[in-house]
């Protein structure tokens, strides 16, 4: 016996309801564009837990031996001057010791309640336990070029590109700068000119890099004026700074901590970022990769909270993991999807507001490959309650390139993981044995139902870009692929969407101040 419909029965039976609602006077004014694709969606991480009780322990007892016994080697002046102010030690090797007592009493003092803003719309990020939001990220040096069908460098144009289609994508939630502006002629000009070209682009929050304190403080003077004050851009910042302090294995690089101490003092939430490669450059072992990045990024947290008690900073640990035949980065394996796991419980058992990478596909072009490696990531990424999830979308080739058509199809992916992570509704709303019964003795069917016909428009997330059409009808279409809609999709935006989220007076400031290169016809 057949215990299905087939699609057209289905749609058959659709079309009869609709005609039964026509007649008991009830409009059928909308479409599934009309659905929850409309609204934003934030993931709540609620479920795998890949450590133990006991595995928590040990790993962060191992973190706290390497902190105090081991220590990390070429720390800068300032973050000697903060430590040793603190108790801590400089040792014969000049590594920087840090004993229990400091990282325990950081740990305890950092701040939890961080929110990072957007400029407009339902753009905040409030970091508290498992909202999880997804964005871009990375520093890609390479840009899939459509009408050359193939990767070139990428520039400062192709940055603002990237922004404003991030502001248009519903489900990705932020914009970290996910390529670099390779046209420009030295780090202080790559610097304002990114994060000028950033805010121009999107109201979403922005993260940024810096590769010097006096850049931070161009960085801030810019901030600052869009905000109109120093005051006010500190009570609602809308940009952060990613911060790589550490060189593994348990190495500072000294100039990026200075970039830290920075950007907290200048007021601008900082991500406390660390990059071990297992196998590599951290141990081959999950758990003791996790041991040193643990110790890593501990030790950035504290400097920052030395710098500033008040520090906005996000734990980001992003131990990767190494494709040990090559030696090249495998992103989008198994491995992978339980270290990050691993990384993001012990944030939570810390308390900490959390960010770290998903989606590093090594894939070339969004295809299969692509899709399955930064599902299984991304998906055990959100599920695990990691607060913000970079490189989630767009990232191709092991993070050398930026795809546009990948983020448009990404956007798709995230919106049905975000959606996974809700808790069921179960109420007398939604669990009604008499409605089902009279249903099961009568018509046999709940297509008709004024209740489907209600949820169809509240219950579901409807793909922008997947097809769900029949056979027949996808041939007749000429058998297109999920990349041919999102090019059309990327020509609509990048055609329609223009935004210049600088004001003109602001605008005239800081061309006046700082070297923007960015030439772009504003459309106010």
């Amino acid at each position: 016996m057949r215990i299905y419909m087939t699609q057209n029965e289905t749609t058959a039976r659709l079309g009869k309801g609709r005609s039964r609602r026509r007649r008991r006077g009830i409009a059928d004014t909308s479409s599934p564009t009309n659905s929850l694709i409309k609204r934003r969606i934030i993931g709540h991480g609620r479920g795998f837990d890949a450590l133990d009780s006991a595995g928590i322990t040990t790993i962060h007892e191992a973190a706290l031996t390497l902190l105090a016994k081991t220590g990390l080697s070429d720390p800068s002046k300032n973050a000697i001057d903060l430590v040793i102010a603190a108790g801590g030690q400089l040792d014969e090797q000049n590594r920087l010791r840090l004993p229990e007592t400091i990282v325990t009493a950081a740990i305890n003092g950092l701040t939890r309640d961080i929110t990072l803003y957007g400029r407009g719309g339902d753009t905040n990020l409030d970091l508290t336990p498992d909202n999880v939001f997804v964005g871009t990220g990375g520093a890609s040096p390479l840009v899939y070029d459509q009408q050359l069908k193939k990767y070139r460098e990428s520039k400062l144009v192709d940055l603002y590109d990237a922004a404003r289609l991030v502001d248009k994508l519903d489900h990705i939630h932020f914009f970290s700068r996910p390529l670099v502006a390779r046209d420009m002629s030295n780090a202080r000009d790559l610097d304002i000119n990114t994060a000028y070209a950033s805010l121009a682009g999107t109201r979403k929050h922005a993260f940024v890099s810096a590769t010097s304190p006096s850049a931070v403080r161009d960085i801030a003077q810019i901030c600052y004026q869009l905000a109109g004050s120093k005051e006010d851009f500190c009570a609602r910042p809308f940009l952060s700074i990613n911060v790589n302090h550490a060189v593994p294995p348990l190495r500072f690089d000294a100039e990026a901590l200075d970039v830290m101490i920075e950007a907290v003092q200048c007021g601008i939430p900082v991500m406390v970022n660390t990059f071990g490669q297992l196998g590599a450059s951290s141990p081959v072992t999950i758990a003791g990769c996790l041991a040193q990045t643990m110790a890593e990024t501990l030790a950035g947290m504290v400097i920052a909270w030395l710098a500033d008690p008040a520090a906005k900073a996000v734990f980001g640990p992003r131990p990767m993991v190494t494709d040990l035949r090559t030696g090249a980065m495998a992103g989008g394996g198994g491995e992978q999807a339980l270290l990050t796991a691993a990384s993001m419980q012990m944030a939570k058992h810390y308390g900490f507001c959390s960010s770290t990478i998903a989606g590093a596909t090594d894939s070339k072009l969004p295809d299969a490959q692509s899709g399955y490696e930064k599902c299984l990531t991304v998906s055990q990424t959100v599920h695990s309650g990691a607060n913000i999830v970079t490189q989630a979308s767009g990232a191709q080739a092991g993070l050398m390139g930026i795809s546009f058509e990948a983020m448009i199809i990404d956007n798709d992916m995230l919106g049905a993981i975000l959606r996974s992570t809700a808790k069921v509704d179960v109420s007398e709303d939604t669990v009604s044995p008499s409605a089902i019964g009279i249903v099961a003795t009568g018509v046999g069917h709940f297509l008709g139902e004024a209740e489907t016909y209600a949820r169809m428009h509240s219950d579901f997330l409807y793909p922008e870009l997947a097809d769900r059409t029949p056979i027949d009808v996808w041939e007749a279409a000429g058998s297109p692929d999920i990349r041919d809609a999102a090019a059309k999709r990327l020509e609509d935006i990048l055609g329609s969407h223009q935004p210049y989220y600088i004001d003109a007076d602001s605008d005239s400031r800081l061309r006046a101040a700082f070297p923007i290169q960015l030439a772009v016809s504003r459309q106010d």
